[in-house]
């Protein structure tokens, strides 16, 4: 009997410490030292994707967690869905905090959260209302193209919502019913994992959570001294997150339409039409229809033409100016794509820019001073030249030609045209006094 009951009891306990043993075995354990703080506090465009690419292949080794703190009004459907992709393809876990308190993930925002490892929201803000929305505004409800739209990304948003154990439900009525949500709102309904009013909080709540990442199960533990790095965007995202507002890009195209066509109807001057010129590749950027490092090139090589083009037309630096941008703005966008990770030195592109700019202040400082004394220095240094009678002026002064210049002079009477004459002194009046030449006065 005896025998029997430990058998039972060794057998149990060999079957426990199995059963244990598997399941930590399936367990992976992420210990957080570091983690990289992004921020998406704008529009869903090409620069915020170029920034979270950028950033997650840059850290991809050295952080151990990524924090995304999100306040969007929304943005572009074909931009989002590479954004979902980068995350639930990210080896390192993705957290997504929707704050702070007044913050929102709307639209596309609530699609991209969905695909996070872990999700969170602070108090008073709000996540939903996805309804597709064209860019002429809502689309047909009976049509079959906003059928389709809407159910690919229902599609979507469930699959991620269930690899990560979240009701699917809510989210596809953010989608079909434009639903959104507050904070304690999406707590009930499974939508968010929980709350947290800071990133700090939100690191102490996910210490030793579970959660599900490329289909392994997932324990975080987090390091007492845990060190958090923001990864700001670079002077080249910033610039195009500006662009990628359809707005600017409106006036943009109208600016340069409109310059254009001044161009056309007074042709010659050149100034109208390269400014215009300028804007409208800042434009065919905005609307995405040159790629970007296109565009960028595009950006170069016209700054040069406009360098060129200040030689030979007077713009009192209105060219020279528009190229600076032109050379400043290419500069920043070259090589930054999502699928190259080359990119042009700060430095490189500020020592550039300066010499460019010393050189042209250069010019325009000796064309100022030669232009300012032009009259004042040929005049004194004409004394004792020779000079040629060009006109017989009314007031019986002359005019005579020196130097390849004319200038007014009083003299005897009975000079002639063609007359050879020295100029003997300089008057008050910007006039010269002359002579007939002892050449002509030998003949």
């Amino acid at each position: 009997m005896i025998y029997h009951l430990n058998k039972i009891i060794a057998t149990t306990l060999l079957s426990i410490f199995l059963s244990l043993s598997f399941a930590s075995s399936d367990l992976n354990t992420t210990k957080v030292k570091k983690v990289l703080k992004l921020d998406i506090n704008s529009s869903i465009n090409p620069a915020t994707l170029d920034y979270l690419t950028h950033n997650f292949k840059k850290e991809m080794s050295s952080s151990d967690l990524f924090v995304i703190q999100m306040n969007t009004p929304g943005g572009l459907l074909s931009t989002t869905k590479e954004i979902i992709s980068l995350i639930a393809n990210s080896k390192k876990p993705v957290a997504i905090w929707i704050g702070p308190s007044g913050a929102s993930a709307t639209s596309a925002g609530a699609i991209i959260a969905s695909s996070a490892s872990i999700l969170s929201m602070s108090e008073g803000s709000n996540i939903g209302a996805a309804t597709p929305i064209s860019s002429t505004g809502d689309l047909d409800k009976e049509s079959d193209l906003r059928l389709k739209v809407i159910n690919d990304i229902k599609a979507l948003v469930k699959a991620q919502a269930q690899t990560h154990k979240r009701s699917h439900k809510p989210f596809e009525e953010m989608i079909e019913k434009a639903a959104s949500f507050s904070t304690q709102e999406a707590l009930e309904k499974k939508i968010i994992d929980f709350s947290a009013n800071d990133i700090d909080e939100l690191l102490k709540k996910i210490h030793q959570m579970n959660f599900q990442q490329n289909g392994k199960n997932i324990e975080i533990e987090v390091s007492n001294n845990v060190k958090i790095v923001e990864a700001q965007m670079s002077i080249g995202q910033k610039l195009l997150n500006i662009l990628s507002s359809p707005n600017l890009a409106y006036i943009l195209f109208l600016m340069g339409a409109a310059l254009l066509y001044i161009e056309l109807q007074a042709p010659g001057g050149f100034i109208a039409g390269s400014i215009g010129s300028v804007c409208l590749v800042f434009a065919a950027i905005s609307f995405q229809v040159l790629p970007l490092n296109l565009g960028a090139l595009g950006l170069i090589v016209l700054a040069f033409i406009l360098l060129i083009l200040e030689i030979y037309i007077t713009s009192f630096g209105l060219l020279s100016i528009a190229a600076l941008v032109s050379l400043v703005t290419g500069s920043m966008f070259l090589f930054r794509t999502v699928d190259s990770y080359l990119s042009i030195s700060h430095s490189v592109i500020i020592a550039t820019v300066l010499a460019i700019s010393s050189f042209l202040a250069l010019i325009a400082y000796v064309f100022m001073k030669s232009r300012k004394n032009i009259g004042k220095e040929k005049f004194n240094d004409q004394i004792s030249e020779e000079g040629v009678i060009h006109d017989i002026l009314a007031d019986g002064q002359y005019m005579i030609k020196t130097h390849g210049e004319f200038w007014k002079a009083k003299g005897p009477t009975g000079l002639n045209i063609n007359d050879n004459v020295k100029i003997l002194n300089k008057n008050e009046d910007m006039t010269y006094t002359i002579k007939k030449s002892h050449q002509e006065e030998n003949i």
